[in-house]
């Protein structure tokens, strides 16, 4: 039987991948502990993905994995830490959309390294939509009814974010073109975790944030989810309809999170930590803890892969930031 020149290419490249993959198991036996760098304050969307896959990739990897919250400059200070740190596989970094898409181009004049140049894509760990939420001093209870509010009180209702540039912030500034409105920005240095604790308190109105950070304070009255990001409702907010159903489609988005290393580690241990990362997030245990938290397992394919998605999406998001590059400097 003749085997088709495509498949047998296929064929080819599926062995070589296995074979190198044995090989970086071979070549790479973490004899230390390794530390996972969290660029946000615990509480938020990373630190929660970041606590769910440590315990089962330190089983994976024979060594203890260590969570350090490194928070503090919409994520920059963590990433750059990560990014200097010795290129040997015993840091990894936890990015994601904000951190290793955005912050290249609305820190531009800050940053002390180029994110695509100087950290390794190892592979997506997790995709999570957003909640448009409001504090419950809000008095609105639909998007609808929050355009009314925001039109009669130009510039007085204000929303908040890890930071100017942040995608939680382009994503209000993409809602406040599209509806024509003004509001005003409050950051907050560390993350989803602290502008949260604020809009429950009252001192902020408006974000958006992944539902992974807020769904439980919803469900407990504690805050309002006026809409979500995702294309269909989500099963543990039934109530909440869509961005698309309250008019508005295309706006908010869904945030990815993913793993890194410092440019220089060898291919053998960038191999590794990928295998064991996405033996780990097939695992029904770690599936069921994230999906839980409307949190979606998103393991790549390969490290280049990953690297291709980064790029792409850096490229998008640099357009968004150009269009509304006026109100970043505002």
């Amino acid at each position: 039987m003749t085997i088709p020149r495509r498949t047998a290419i296929a064929m080819v490249l599926a062995t070589a991948f296995a074979a190198q993959a044995q090989d970086a198991r071979q070549a790479w036996t973490p004899n230390k502990p390794v530390k996972l760098v969290v660029p946000f304050a615990p509480g938020g969307a990373s630190d929660n993905v970041a606590r769910q896959i440590a315990n089962p990739l330190a089983e994976e990897l024979g060594v203890a994995v260590v969570v350090e919250n490194r928070a503090g400059a919409a994520g920059n200070i963590g990433m750059e830490a990560a990014a200097k740190s010795p290129p040997d596989g015993y840091t990894v970094f936890l990015g994601n959309i904000s951190t290793n898409a955005i912050n290249q181009w609305t820190y531009a004049d800050q940053l002390k390294i180029a994110p695509l140049r100087d950290l390794i894509p190892v592979s997506s760990v997790a995709t999570i939509p957003s909640l448009l939420i409001a504090s419950t001093k809000v008095p609105a209870n639909s998007v609808k009814e929050l355009v009314e509010y925001v039109r009669k009180n130009p510039g007085q209702v204000n929303h908040t974010s890890a930071g100017a540039g942040s995608y939680a912030m382009l994503d209000m500034l993409v809602l406040e073109k599209a509806a024509g409105l003004k509001m005003t920005h409050v950051a907050y240095k560390g993350g989803a975790g602290q502008f949260i604790t604020g809009l429950v308190a009252g001192e902020v109105e408006l974000a958006f944030t992944n539902v992974s950070s807020a769904s439980e304070l919803v469900k407990a009255g504690r805050l309002k989810a006026l809409a979500v990001t995702s294309q269909a409702r989500l099963p543990e907010l039934p109530s909440v309809p869509t961005m698309a159903e309250a008019g508005f489609p295309g706006v908010g988005t869904d945030a990815w999170q993913g793993l890194f290393v410092p440019v220089g580690t060898p291919e053998a241990v960038v191999i590794r930590l990928h295998e064991a990362v996405g033996k780990v997030l097939r695992q029904p245990a770690v599936r069921e803890a994230f999906l839980k938290r409307s949190i979606v397992p998103a393991p790549s394919q390969s490290p280049a892969e990953f690297a291709k998605f980064v790029a792409a999406d850096t490229a998008r998001w640099g357009e968004i930031v150009k269009e509304h590059k006026a109100a970043l400097t505002n």
